[in-house]
């Protein structure tokens, strides 16, 4: 994901939005939304990741604001500023989140897209593809792999890495068939993936067009 794809330009000042040196307006976080907060957040951390990321996906969630600034979200997490940064950054390079850009404005904006996993699904794409290129320099530093062909295409038949399988002096294989099985992994899911997501957005569009809205019920 490159830094053109993670800024979207907000849109104009609301009236009652403060303007460029002005103290940030705190939305309202009452005591409800701050439990669905942390609670959103300890699930979160479950999985292995930050709980400040958790926070700031949870907060982000609950509240009805088409942007928050890293201040404001500093501020009612009671968090420091440099965790805040840390993981928005990391938020923005996974998917979850959205840079937002005020002209004029020198504070950095956040928001969550109304489809977060889905985001987060198209996103993972731009990881994929950075480890893909990651494992093809690995080829580069293997005795006999160039010369083998092994390092001269994105993609090989599972028949072929069975030529790369264990031998006397290397029983588990060694490092080429790990690299070659890291890619053709790649390889695989990254078409998955894009079935997934596919099938994903139908799902969701379907769900929707099911669902009846507050004109069909009045």
């Amino acid at each position: 994901m490159t830094d053109a794809d993670d800024v979207t330009p907000a849109s104009p000042l609301l009236p009652d939005t403060p303007g460029p040196g002005a103290p940030p307006a705190l939305p309202v976080l009452d005591e409800a939304r701050t439990q669905f907060v942390e609670q959103f957040a300890l699930v979160w951390a479950t999985a292995g990741n930050p709980r400040m990321e958790g926070r700031i996906m949870g907060l982000l969630m609950i509240l009805d604001e088409p942007y928050l600034s890293s201040t404001q979200i500093a501020t009612m997490l009671h968090a420091s500023a440099g965790a805040v940064s840390t993981s928005t950054r990391q938020l923005v390079d996974v998917g979850f989140l959205k840079r937002y850009v005020i002209p004029g404005d020198r504070n950095h904006y956040f928001r969550v897209e109304d489809d977060i996993w889905g985001s987060f699904l198209d996103g993972e794409r731009h990881y994929l593809q950075r480890l893909q290129d990651v494992i093809d320099t690995g080829f580069a530093v293997i005795p006999g792999a160039a010369a083998r062909g092994d390092a001269t295409g994105p993609t090989h038949a599972p028949a072929e890495a069975d030529a790369t399988g264990p031998t006397p002096e290397q029983p588990d294989g060694g490092p080429l068939l790990r690299l070659t099985n890291a890619r053709l992994y790649i390889t695989w899911l990254t078409g998955y993936q894009r079935r997934m997501l596919a099938d994903w957005h139908a799902y969701r569009d379907a769900a929707h067009a099911a669902t009846p809205t507050r004109e069909d019920t009045e």
